[in-house]
């Protein structure tokens, strides 16, 4: 039996699946209809919150977190994995190898002074004692990128401070590695500390790396030299990550759609990524194994994200030439109910000229999707770039359209989002943001109902069709446009 729960709809309707139920059977699954407006209704928030309580309980049990690699990961693939058997799906967790980073001592002296410092993930360690030399700075107005922002510096032994942004951390430290700089400190470029972000892998990490407040950076770049000790170790373990598809529709535009399931070592992780997580699992609960839908929706939940995308990197690199050219586009869904919330969805056309160029083709067409949807429930979306910190890169990089919908992590929120969507202006969207207090008690369940609709409709919609005014390309205009990029 099948329930059609039809947005706006004034009745019930139900469809008999070929057979009818007994009172000495089992009470039949209740489906929603694979249409955006019929799923979207039937992910509740109280459905939500119910996944987010169970991934909170794991994390309480197995000291305080879900990260990838520890015991409490593994709980949260087999809570994931049986809940979408018990819909009916075929479910497959495909191991990995990564590198797990620790980092056991983070100090940076200045004459004495100490200042706050925090070791970038796989950034190589430094002797027991430190490193003691001079400070070059990049000049001002260089993002120290490429070998000409050094021009005429000498960097040979040096420790190069270098400021946040334009390109990645890694990419910093590999130019400050290749003029001969004996270490790296990036400077944050706006309030508070930089006390999260990675170098990439341990093959691209050349020198050891801190990150320093915006704050401490005039300090450290006024410093003749500076003491910088960072003792890290960087191991090899495995992990999973989790996949299931449906039985029907067509496998060449299949749509993808993911979450990443772990959360870092310093807390449970339940907005990040537990919001994420929780909206794509209950969507695919809702939608189930076998619905009436045009296209295949295959969903994922990946390991490692925080450990620099690793389990979703790992996973399309897996796929070959035909694999990829069948998915026709992936959907993203990586914190949507942080405490300050915003309403964002990722900015496919680059219409904001902020950052990373436009999506792949069709992901302005995707971005038009979720800002439309939440239009209709009453919330003007602004865009947010594709800055490559979320598991849309790997895709990306392939030629794979992308898009979702994101309430914001460390940046700041601004006065004209504050009056749009209410909260507090000049305060980052969520304060607890890779801490122990991400809880479920600091997520913004008006956020996470709104945010987990919108991510059941837009899987919804492309399940039914990827073409039309919101479609992406298919057949010989996605060969096309993929050999272009």
């Amino acid at each position: 039996m099948r329930i059609s729960l039809l947005a706006g709809s004034a009745v019930t309707v139900l469809i008999l699946a070929g057979c009818s139920s007994t009172s000495d059977e089992e009470p039949a699954r209740v489906f929603a209809t694979p249409d955006g407006p019929g799923l979207s209704a039937a992910v509740t928030e109280d459905a939500l919150v119910g996944h987010l309580q169970e991934l909170e309980t794991i994390a309480a049990a197995h000291d305080g977190n879900r990260a990838a690699g520890t015991a409490g990961y593994d709980a949260s693939v087999d809570y994931v994995v049986s809940q979408l058997e018990s819909a009916g799906f075929e479910v497959t967790t495909p191991e990995f190898e990564f590198e797990t980073f620790e980092a056991q001592t983070q100090t940076l002296s200045l004459a004495g002074t100490e200042i706050p410092v925090f070791a970038l993930s796989y950034s190589p360690t430094t002797p027991a004692e430190g490193i003691t030399a001079r400070v070059v700075g990049a000049p001002a107005g260089a993002d120290g990128c490429e070998a000409a922002d050094y021009a005429g510096l000498d960097l040979a032994g040096a420790v190069a401070v270098v400021p946040r942004g334009v390109c990645p951390f890694g990419a910093k430290q590999t130019v400050a590695a290749e003029l001969g700089a004996a270490a790296t400190i990036i400077v944050n470029n706006e309030p508070g500390p930089l006390d999260s972000g990675t170098l990439g892998d341990p093959e691209t990490a050349k020198i050891p790396t801190g990150g320093v407040s915006q704050e401490d950076g005039a300090a450290v770049l006024a410093a003749p030299e500076v003491t910088l000790t960072l003792v890290t170790t960087t191991d090899t373990t495995t992990s999973r990550n989790i996949i299931a598809q449906t039985t029907t529709g067509s496998t060449e535009n299949v749509v993808v759609a993911g979450a990443h399931l772990d959360s870092v070592p310093e807390g449970p992780g339940i907005n990040d990524n537990g919001t994420g997580t929780s909206a794509v699992l209950e969507t695919a609960l809702q939608m189930g194994s076998a619905p009436e839908v045009t296209n295949a929706v295959r969903f994922a939940f990946w390991g490692a994200e925080e450990d620099g995308l690793v389990g979703s990197t790992k996973y399309v690199e897996g796929l070959s030439d035909d694999d990829k050219r069948n998915i026709a586009l992936y959907l993203n869904f990586d914190m949507i109910g942080s405490h300050n919330a915003g309403y964002l969805a990722y900015d496919g056309d680059d219409s904001d000229k902020v950052g990373e160029p436009a999506g792949p083709a069709g992901s302005d067409a995707i971005e038009r999707t979720f800002v439309e949807r939440l239009a209709a429930d009453g919330v003007a979306a602004d865009g947010t770039d594709f800055d490559g910190r979320s598991d849309y890169g790997p895709f990306i990089e392939v030629g794979i359209p992308a898009g979702g919908v994101f309430s914001g992590a460390d940046e700041n929120k601004t006065t004209e989002q504050a009056a749009k969507w209410g909260g507090t202006a000049d305060q980052t969207f969520d304060e607890n943001y890779h801490t122990d207090q991400d809880t479920l008690a600091n997520v913004d369940r008006a956020a996470l109902a709104k945010n987990g609709a919108a991510v059941a409709y837009g899987i919804g919609v492309y399940a039914q069709s990827v073409e039309g005014p919101n479609g992406v390309p298919v057949g010989a205009a996605r060969e096309a446009a993929r050999a272009e990029g």
